[in-house]
């Protein structure tokens, strides 16, 4: 007979992984977002709108929360750190300018949230090579749940008469696209300082 300890280290084996892991649950549910951004795209030029493509997006969208949640529990990995907000920033932004395509979002929104999403990917990049980690803050959550929500309502098809709506939520989502730029900038400067 095995102890309980034993017993807990044999259910566990195999479900805990490493930093330098590849092939997790939480990587492949990022790929199968990355996999899903094209078929996204497509549909947006091509349809527009439609039940499907809602679908779609909110599988996307709640995948993501997911991913995270798998991480935190079964052991977060480099691969992922660099591939979670890659696939966020492909869907996104894909999802946008598709949508800039069939005139449904305005090009100018949509120029602004790709560029501070480029710029703050290239300044933690930056930071981290220096010590640096700069954790996100709850307000970058909210960004990406309303920057999520936002391609989510361009989806349904009740509201393609009643874009103002689309619009609003869009421009909700630069404003706190720019705010959380500005704290990522801020909240590394102040953690250089505390490190030197």
């Amino acid at each position: 007979m095995t102890s309980s300890s034993e017993n807990l280290s044999h259910n566990t084996a195999g479900r805990n992984f490493g930093p330098t892991a590849l092939l997790t649950p939480a990587n492949l549910l990022t790929l199968l977002r990355i996999v899903a951004a094209p078929l996204v795209i497509f549909m947006i030029i091509k349809y527009d709108t439609s039940w499907i493509l809602m679908t779609i997006w909110a599988v996307i969208s709640f995948s993501d929360g997911l991913d995270g949640y798998v991480a935190r529990k079964m052991g977060a990995t480099r691969s992922g750190a660099f591939l979670d907000p890659l696939a966020d920033k492909f869907a996104v932004m894909g999802a946008l300018f598709s949508y800039v395509y069939v005139g449904r979002i305005n090009l100018a929104v949509a120029i602004l949230i790709f560029i501070r999403e480029v710029a703050m990917s290239i300044y933690r990049s930056v930071m981290g090579r220096r010590g640096v980690s700069i954790p996100a803050r709850f307000t970058a959550k909210v960004k990406t749940f309303v920057q999520d929500s936002a391609i989510g309502l361009a989806t349904m098809p009740i509201l393609l008469k009643y874009n103002y709506v689309i619009t609003a939520a869009v421009i909700l989502a630069l404003i706190l696209t720019l705010y959380t730029g500005v704290e990522y900038i801020i909240d590394g400067m102040k953690f250089s300082k505390e490190k030197k």
